[in-house]
């Protein structure tokens, strides 16, 4: 195209990135290499001023990459992390299009308010699960975020070593370690304790995974349950099969050091999976990391957002761990954001999507014309 043809080109989008404002969260959706990405595909990024500090990605960053500083809230697109306020919803232009993760299932007001206001809405979070989706898959990227940290954090709080050492004094054991849950999350925290040094081990209700768990060098529990589900989550338990397990659990998560939780139901409480009576066993300055303390925790004697003790064994509950990696989480999440943007632009970087496309038909819970 010449010089002349480009001048000449109609603008394309307008995507607005604001500053996050919810206590702790220090992503931010679009990052400097993204913003350069969509500006050649004549999409113009007005970024929110400041919106890249929690990240450590000053506004210059996002100048030099081709963004405009200024207000993103009269945007076509506006792209977010966490759910709007009822606030932020009040500032949306009606007609335009917001993406992020806005918790459709189990915060169905926040929908309600953005249909009212005219706003076509994509969550993030119901981006289905199909191969030809996966660079748009922003629940596996900060789920990798999150197994990595909570084993960290694990090995933080724990009071003993994670490798095995052999010293002078004589040899140390390494950990034992048991990941109840092995989606993405889990998996990367088998693969995080392992590196660690730490013997590890995976449960999961869904038995197809436990080839997965041994690839990771980590050994596989065999409860004999079996509730494999649709989207590649674990459907939910009958109460006889949630007693069951929960036998089986007490009984073998008494001889590990370190137990971290990611089982998650979509749009229910999370599963408890670690009784009041199983922490009672454990051993003595044994901890355990529950990643389900959005949604009320896998262990009974989770407090969500906070670490306790109970029985000399620590329990944490942290919120959103992603937000504690910021700069290589809002990379990951970015990039998730581009490629379902880029996917409802035309060729001239016009917000134009196809509703018999299967990825924006299901990621969509609002539309304009409802």
């Amino acid at each position: 195209m010449s010089a002349d043809a480009a001048e000449q080109r109609p603008p394309g989008a307008t995507v607005g990135v604001p500053r996050e404002s919810g206590s702790g969260e220090r992503r931010v959706a679009l990052v400097p290499k993204v913003v350069e990405r969509l500006r050649s595909k004549n999409v113009s990024v007005v970024v929110e001023p400041g919106a890249g500090l929690g990240a450590l990605i000053p506004d210059e960053l996002y100048v030099e990459a081709g963004a405009t500083i200024g207000d993103p809230w009269s945007c076509d697109v506006l792209v977010k992390v966490a759910p709007p306020t009822a606030e932020e919803i009040g500032r949306l232009r009606s007609g335009s299009t917001l993406i992020g993760f806005l918790a459709p299932l189990t915060s169905p007001e926040t929908v309600a308010a953005l249909r009212e206001a005219g706003v076509t809405a994509f969550a993030m979070e119901s981006i289905p699960r199909i191969s030809r989706a996966q660079s748009m898959d922003a629940l596996s990227s900060q789920a990798n975020v999150a197994g990595y940290k909570a084993v960290l954090l694990a090995a933080e709080r724990s009071t003993r070593f994670f490798p095995m050492l052999t010293t002078a004094a004589g040899t140390v054991k390494p950990a034992t370690a048991l990941v109840l849950g092995v989606g993405v999350a889990g998996l990367q925290a088998l693969a995080t304790a392992k590196r660690l040094g730490a013997r590890t081990t995976g449960y999961d209700v869904r038995p197809e995974v436990a080839d997965q768990v041994r690839s990771l060098g980590a050994q596989w529990l065999d409860l004999g349950i079996d509730a494999a589900g649709e989207g590649g989550y674990a459907r939910e338990l009958t109460e006889a099969e949630r007693a069951e397990q929960q036998k089986r659990l007490e009984e073998a998560i008494t001889g590990f050091d370190v137990v971290i939780t990611t089982a998650l139901v979509p749009g229910r409480k999370a599963p408890t999976l670690v009784t009041a009576k199983a922490v009672e066993g454990m051993k003595p300055g044994s901890v355990v990391v529950d990643l389900a303390g959005e949604t009320g925790g896998n262990c009974e004697l989770t407090e969500p957002g906070e670490t306790v003790v109970r029985h000399d064994v620590t329990i944490a509950s942290p919120l959103n761990l992603p937000a504690g990696m910021p700069e290589h989480a809002s990379e990951l999440y970015a990039r998730n954001v581009s490629a379902l943007l880029e996917l409802m632009l035309d060729d001239g970087g016009a917000v134009a999507p196809d509703w018999s496309d299967e990825v924006l038909a299901k990621s969509c819970v609002t539309r304009e014309a409802e």
